[in-house]
């Protein structure tokens, strides 16, 4: 299936990296020597995407856009935005893109999620669609991350790293949680997903949720998951944003040899 569409939300203000987005927005923090989106978008590029739609606050929304305007790298991609009004939740955020997106399957990519870019998931969740069915990206991940994750519960049994979608829901408490198949971020929908998003009232925390509208897919048999091994780096917490640097720094050919000596000089003090 070719997907020549990315809608990437990036509407969050970052509250858990503060004081750093008190006045720039969280995808805009730099991660090695770019910000985080752009690594997304790069990755959105790489996998045949044309049109990268970037959903934004009403605040910030200008510096993104501005940052994007004739930005080497993106290969002839139209980078545009539109705007989430209220913090509404990730599913709300995908919502608004559904003008821009049309009638067209899509990926959705999470700001707070980067890959290496020697890795590839997009591709795999395109070839995973077989006749016109969405595709979430799952990974197997401790118990004591559910909470935090949305999971999914199988409808079959995992064939070629695909297994047929029966449920999902959002954090659920270990003891509720139907598997350890976590949603990481990224996905491919069918454009039907917007009239389960109009459908679906607020959920977890209050929000339009994403997992909930997945979950109505899968009841009607219409999402399957791709099961992959690659780590997700989460640049939306200090931890997990100092580890990105890391791992990033290191895959590059550019600054990894620097990155070892540093390290190197810093475990021999």
């Amino acid at each position: 299936m070719k997907v020549d569409v990315a809608v990437i939300p990036a509407a969050g203000r970052g509250t858990r990296m503060r004081p750093a987005t008190n006045a720039i927005p969280k995808a805009l923090l730099t991660v090695v020597d770019r910000p985080s989106i752009q690594w997304v978008v790069e990755e959105a590029v790489r996998a045949g995407v044309r049109d990268v739609i970037v959903v934004v606050d009403p605040d910030t929304g200008g510096m993104i856009e501005r940052h994007f305007a004739d930005l080497p790298g993106t290969r002839g991609a139209i980078v545009r935005s539109v705007v989430q009004h209220e913090a509404r939740g990730l599913g709300d955020a995908v919502l608004r893109s559904r003008e821009a997106v049309g009638d067209r399957p899509f990926f959705v990519l999470t700001a707070d999620d980067l890959i290496r870019p020697r890795e590839s998931i997009l591709h795999r969740l395109a070839s995973s669609s077989g006749s016109g069915h969405s595709v979430v990206c799952v990974r197997e991940l401790p118990v004591d991350v559910l909470s935090s994750k949305g999971v999914i519960a199988p409808r079959s049994d995992i064939r070629g790293s695909v297994v047929g979608v029966g449920a999902a829901v959002e954090k659920p408490t270990p003891a509720e949680a139907p598997s350890r198949l976590c949603i990481q971020g990224r996905y491919l929908f069918m454009p039907e997903v917007f009239e389960q998003l109009e459908d679906v009232g607020p959920g977890y925390g209050g929000e339009i949720q994403l997992t909930d509208a997945i979950d109505a897919l899968a009841r009607e048999g219409r999402c399957r998951a791709y099961v992959t091994d690659v780590e997700i780096l989460d640049v939306g917490n200090p931890g997990g944003f100092l580890n990105a640097n890391f791992v990033l720094a290191a895959a590059s050919k550019e600054y990894g040899g620097s990155l070892k000596a540093i390290m190197r000089r810093l475990l021999e003090e």
